[in-house]
């Protein structure tokens, strides 16, 4: 018999492109980690400490839908290279923090932009914006057994076939190897935890019925259609 009081909540899972299923146990994600979205933002892009902030395991979404939020009426896209980790541990020499990474996946932090700058105006925590239901769409794992790690490749993103953003992963300022070794210095980082690289420039609002198709060179595409 089990001791729980209540019945136990679902795990959430990511899809592996290659078969199997991904167990999430964190998810952190940076903030203007591309040059031209920290001056589209309006912040200096010099290379400064990096900054985090975090979703719920359970916003990540692999349906291909993203139901538009309620009390907003401003909800931006923002595409994302995911990294997600085999094992973790504390002061992860950057030189060893790739060792850590199973996989890595196409990813959307979908932001309640009206809700964030209201708190960023206050001084408060961003979760209002941020970490709402379904807010990471997110696409199937590919692991780097398969596709090696990732350090340079075309992203983009079209919102009905125009496209609002591109860059390049080699635009990173904290790159992969680093975004580790500096999480682990504050947080013990362990198997199932989950990395949201950033964002190129270009962010920017969708509407009910909406179609965001990105791609990453080398991972593909994923398409999120807005409910």
């Amino acid at each position: 018999m089990s001791d729980f009081v209540i019945p136990l909540p679902a795990v959430t899972t990511i899809p592996v492109a290659s078969g199997g299923s991904f167990p999430v146990r964190r998810v952190y994600c940076i903030g203007r980690n591309y040059a031209a979205h920290a001056i589209e933002m309006g912040h200096d892009p010099d290379r400064e400490a990096p900054f985090f902030f975090q979703k719920n395991p359970n916003n990540l979404d692999s349906t291909g839908t993203f139901p538009y939020p309620p009390h907003t009426s401003d909800v931006h896209h923002e595409a994302e290279l995911t990294v997600v980790l085999k094992a973790g541990g504390t002061n992860i020499a950057v030189e060893n923090a790739l060792d850590l990474v199973y996989g890595y996946a196409l990813s959307l932090d979908m932001t309640r932009r009206d809700l964030q700058g209201e708190m960023k105006k206050a001084g408060r925590p961003w979760e209002i914006g941020k970490a709402f239901e379904r807010s990471a769409p997110i696409g199937p794992i590919h692991i780097v057994s398969e596709v090696g790690h990732l350090d340079s490749g075309a992203i983009t993103l079209k919102v009905n076939g125009e496209l609002r953003q591109q860059g390049d992963l080699n635009q990173l300022i904290w790159k992969t190897s680093e975004m580790i070794s500096y999480l682990s210095e504050y947080f013990e980082l362990a198997a199932g935890d989950v990395i949201m690289t950033g964002t190129p420039s270009g962010v920017g609002p969708v509407v009910k019925g909406d179609v965001m198709e990105m791609e990453i060179a080398g991972l593909g595409s994923l398409t999120v259609t807005v409910t």
